[in-house]
Parts: C-alpha cells; sequence; structure tokens
C-alpha cells in the first residue's frame, strides 16, 4: 500500500519542493524558499551589494534582480526608498557605498519629478568624496541625460562644500577608473564635471573660481590665491625628487599620500611624514605598505601610534570604519602579503593584535541577552563560492566573523558548521534525498572561544568540508541531542535545497519535542531574493549578513524586545 504521508506532509516535505500552503519560490539552487519583499531586497543590496554574484547566479543576473527591486521600490514609494538609501549610507552599515550610489542614480532617474528631486538633493549625502560622485556620474548616464537638475545637482556638490575640504578632494581624487574595460567603465575627473556642470562660484569667492579654473586648466601658470596653499604645494611636490625635502612639505601642508610621487612611496621618511595627519581609512590600507618600508616594526613609536588610533572607537566611528574593512586588513595583514601583487611584510604583532579588537568596536553595541543560543555557520559550497561585497573574503568565512560578534556578547552559545559531512562529524539521522549521488548532510560543532582571534576563526572555517546546503539541520542537530535553545541564529545564502525536511518543519519539530518556543534569524549573507524565515511566523527575522547594526537587532530580538 502506497503510504500517502511520505507523499504529501505539511510537517516534513523535501526543500526540493515547496511546503503545502506556503507562498514559496523556486530559488537558484533547486530548492524552494521564501521571497523577500522589495524592501528587505533593498536593504540587502544596500549593504551586499551584487558584484561577483553567487555560486548559482551570476554577477550581471544578480545585478539585474537587483534593480529590478529597486525600481519597485522607487516606483511605490520614492521618498522612503531615497530615505532608507541615504541612512543606510550615512550611517557606514554597508562595507562599500557603491550599492547606494547606484540605487540613488536609478531613483534620480527612474522616479516621479518628486523622487528624482529627492534623490538628487541627497547626492552630498550619499555621495561624500570624489570618487563617490565619479561613480554616480557613471551610473546615472546609464539611465539619463544631462538635464539641468542633475547640472544644478552637481554644481551645487562642488559649490557647497567648505572650501578646505573641496582642496583636498581635488588633491586626493584628481581622476579614477570607474568600472573596468570589460564592463564598459569610464576615467571620471574632477575636470569632466566641472565641464559639465559647470558651477559658477560667487563673485567674492575668488578662491573657490580659482581653484576651478586650474583644475579644468591644469596647465595654468598663473598665481593662486592665499587660501590654496595647499593645493599649490601639492602641485610643487608633484615635482619634489627628495624624500626629506617631501617629508617636510607633507607635514607642513598636511598633504595626503595622493600627492606623493610614485618613486618617494618606498620611503620610510616620507611615510613616517604621512602617518602623522593620515586619516583612518587611509592608514588601515597602507598597513602593509607602512610594515614593508620598515616605518612599522615592534614597540617602536609608529606602531604604537597606529595600535592607539585602532583602538580610539570615537575616532573608528567618525571615520565611518566598516567592520569588513578591519576584517579584511587583519586577515591580510596577519598573514604578511596582500590578495594581489608581490607586497609582502613582517606583521607586528601589536597591530595584529589592536585590528581584532577594532572589529568588534565597529559594530554597535551589542548586550548580552542571558539567553541558550545556537550560532550556525552554512559553510556550503554555495557559501564557498560567493564572496561579501566584492571583497576577496568568502560569504562562509565572512560568517564566522558575524558569529563571534554575538558569541563575544554571549556565555551561552553554540556554534556548529554544515554542509557535507566531513571526518568526524555529524550525520542527519534523516537521509538525504540526493544520497544516491554522494549527499551526505551533516554537521561539525566548532570548539570557537571568543578569546579567540578573527584571523584563526577564518582559516578554521576555510579549512573545513563542504557541500550541498540543509539548512534544517541545526535543529535536527538540536532535536536529536536534545540541545536546550532559545534561539537559532543561522548564517546562511538560503541556497537551501539538500534536505528531506525545510527549516522551518524542523524549527516546529523542535518546538514541539523541546516544548520551547525557539525563535529563527536568518542572516543573510548574499543579496538575492530569498529566505528560509517564514515571514508569516512572528518568532523569525531576516537580517542583512556585514550590516553593521546586525548583531545588535539580533540581540534584541532575541532577547523579545523588537
Amino acid at each position: 500500500m502506497v503510504n500517502l504521508r511520505k507523499l504529501f506532509s505539511t510537517r516534513k516535505t523535501p526543500q526540493s519542493q515547496p511546503i503545502p500552503g506556503k507562498a514559496m519560490v523556486a530559488n537558484s539552487a533547486g530548492g524552494f524558499a521564501f521571497a523577500l519583499d522589495d524592501w528587505a531586497r533593498l536593504d540587502r543590496f544596500l549593504i551586499l551589494g551584487s558584484a561577483g554574484g553567487t555560486y548559482y547566479i551570476g554577477e550581471q543576473k544578480l545585478t539585474v534582480e537587483n534593480a529590478a527591486a529597486v525600481l519597485r521600490c522607487v516606483d511605490a514609494d520614492g521618498a522612503r526608498a531615497v530615505a532608507r538609501i541615504v541612512e543606510i549610507s550615512e550611517a557606514g552599515r554597508a562595507p562599500k557605498n557603491t550599492p547606494a550610489i547606484y540605487a540613488l542614480a536609478i531613483a534620480a532617474a527612474a522616479g516621479d519629478e518628486k523622487t528624482r528631486k529627492a534623490a538628487l538633493a541627497a547626492l552630498p549625502r550619499v555621495c561624500r568624496i570624489g570618487t563617490h560622485l565619479y561613480q554616480f556620474a557613471e551610473f546615472v548616464e546609464g539611465f539619463r541625460g544631462w538635464g539641468r537638475g542633475l547640472r544644478r545637482a552637481v554644481a551645487d556638490w562642488y559649490l557647497a562644500k567648505p572650501l578646505d575640504d573641496l582642496v583636498l578632494q581635488a588633491i586626493k581624487y584628481k581622476g579614477r577608473a570607474v568600472g573596468g574595460g570589460d564592463e564598459g567603465g569610464t576615467r571620471w575627473s574632477h575636470r569632466d564635471l566641472l565641464r559639465l556642470a559647470p558651477p559658477q562660484a560667487a563673485k567674492d569667492d575668488r578662491a573657490r573660481a580659482a581653484l576651478f579654473d586650474r583644475i579644468v586648466r591644469p596647465d595654468g601658470k598663473g598665481e593662486l590665491p592665499a587660501a590654496l596653499v595647499q593645493f599649490e604645494a601639492s602641485e610643487r611636490l608633484a615635482r619634489v625628487e627628495d624624500p626629506t625635502e617631501a617629508a617636510l612639505m607633507i607635514v607642513e601642508h598636511k598633504l595626503p599620500r595622493e600627492a606623493v610621487p610614485t618613486q618617494l612611496l618606498n620611503s620610510n621618511e616620507v611615510w613616517e611624514a604621512l602617518l602623522e595627519g593620515m586619516p583612518m581609512t587611509a592608514m588601515i590600507r597602507s598597513l602593509g605598505k607602512m610594515s614593508e618600508v620598515g616605518l612599522l616594526q615592534p614597540k617602536n613609536a609608529a606602531a604604537k601610534t597606529v595600535a592607539e588610533r585602532l583602538g580610539d572607537a570615537n575616532r573608528l566611528k567618525r571615520a565611518r570604519i566598516h567592520p569588513l574593512a578591519i576584517l579584511l586588513a587583519q586577515s591580510v595583514y596577519a598573514q604578511g602579503r596582500g590578495f594581489r601583487g608581490k607586497l609582502a611584510w613582517q606583521p607586528v604583532p601589536s597591530i595584529v593584535d589592536a585590528l581584532d579588537e577594532a572589529f568588534y568596536r565597529c559594530f554597535a553595541f551589542v548586550p548580552a541577552t542571558g539567553k541558550r543560543i545556537m550560532l550556525a555557520l552554512d559553510v556550503s559550497g554555495s557559501m564557498a563560492s560567493s564572496y561579501v561585497a566584492g571583497t576577496p573574503l568568502a560569504a562562509r568565512e565572512a560568517s564566522a566573523a558575524m558569529a563571534m560578534v554575538t558569541l563575544a556578547a554571549e556565555k551561552d552559545c553554540h556554534v556548529v558548521a554544515f554542509s557535507a559531512a566531513g571526518h568526524g562529524s555529524w550525520k542527519s539521522p534523516r537521509r538525504s534525498q540526493w544520497a544516491s549521488i554522494g549527499y551526505h548532510d551533516g554537521l561539525t560543532p566548532l570548539a570557537l572561544s571568543r578569546r579567540q582571534r578573527l584571523d584563526d576563526v577564518v582559516g578554521m572555517i576555510a579549512r573545513l568540508d563542504f557541500g550541498g546546503t540543509d539548512c534544517a539541520l541545526p535543529m535536527l542537530y538540536a532535536i536529536d541531542h536534545a540541545l536546550e535553545c532559545d534561539a537559532f541564529v543561522v548564517y546562511t545564502d538560503s541556497e537551501t535545497w539538500a534536505g528531506a525536511i525545510h527549516p522551518v518543519q524542523a524549527l516546529a519539530d523542535y518546538r514541539r519535542k523541546s516544548g520551547i518556543a525557539a525563535r529563527l534569524i536568518v542572516v543573510g549573507m548574499t543579496s538575492n531574493g530569498f529566505s528560509i524565515a517564514d515571514p508569516d511566523d512572528g518568532g523569525m527575522l531576516d537580517v542583512v549578513g556585514f550590516d553593521a547594526a546586525a548583531p545588535a537587532v539580533i540581540g534584541d530580538f532575541i532577547a523579545g524586545s523588537v
């Protein structure tokens, strides 16, 4: 007799099929999941972007899908969409500002007149530096022409900035290539934009007018006003060949690295001068080079300066340093070589430790909940092939770093990694529906300590076996081992497909058998449109991975305050 229960059940449905009665969609891996609404997808895109694509979907298609979601948000409520773009950009919640700039360009072109005006008015709030403005110019040309409103908005960007800030922008960001040649990108400069806009300085603002003229006509020989002494010094520095002379000019006029001739960037003396007034972002990016030229040495004054700055939470916040930037810097600096190129150095231990501590300081304050929590890391093949926000950091390693923030705050955490069963791992008692082709899904408990350094944790995750994705495994493991969990925090791309039961059904099983009204928090590590969380269940929450505010939101939800 046919077992009809195996053919149709609302309690146990293979992930290759939708749960009967639930509004589910096919994900990119062939399984079924819940679709994010457009506003949730907008958040994911603004924070994670689509650079690099994922294991199951290429960068172009993922970008098109996300752009379509942005368009729908703009059409539905342009003011809300622009406000959200500005909020996430200004708060420094995203690893990169590029997705916010791209979304703003869409709003500046595709919305109604009120939306277009709001988007253009928000230009200086989202595009805070020259490179941002170049990116906006490149993106917006894909959606509209240079009409009066766009020209006025760009002109106002140059007219509204304080003169000292504008001078620094002119020195640091003379020109940038936006997008590679294969992507149809172009090189933009202040000269291009000043000729397109063009802004008209007030009659009594002679210095600003003179700066505009010198940028547009860089071969001009006229004497610059005294207010442009820093810009004039940058012009002179470009012709200097002696490191000592260059160092004196850098200190006297507070000149940035971008003003230094390339041949002088191997000088310890020049880098020492640059470090004196170096902004946080530039300092973090330059740690390897400063170590390579010998400026940073164990226990010397320069290394102490760097460590003290990294330990200043207020300085990190003012500079909008995102945790992912710190994580990347720590991972690269600790290994003593860059991801690309031939640069190599001897890491200074105090700086490695300072970077580790800075990572946690970059997140919003995360209070302890006192709850029993399982942190479950998806380490499947798709997570190993998806990269966070266009960086060289794989989603599965980045998720481990995210989990460490919660682990550092909580006393009762159980950390596991789930995917194909490897040596010594637990195999699910529910045989995978894909076992016939070699997939045996399982889970590996991780003995992570809140005192472990991030590079150790990332390295441990990178060495784990990987295979198919089954996001039900954390709950099945908890049932099998009779674990008491108030919440499951699953870090995943939601491309679940290999399990014999859906994650929400496994959670329901756990709730029934344990008697605990456990909550599920899904931390989305890629900007696709899927989630394993049921939007109709108030005990489930979707958050965006590597949102600087995510760990605090997770803690509030687990505690029941949101």
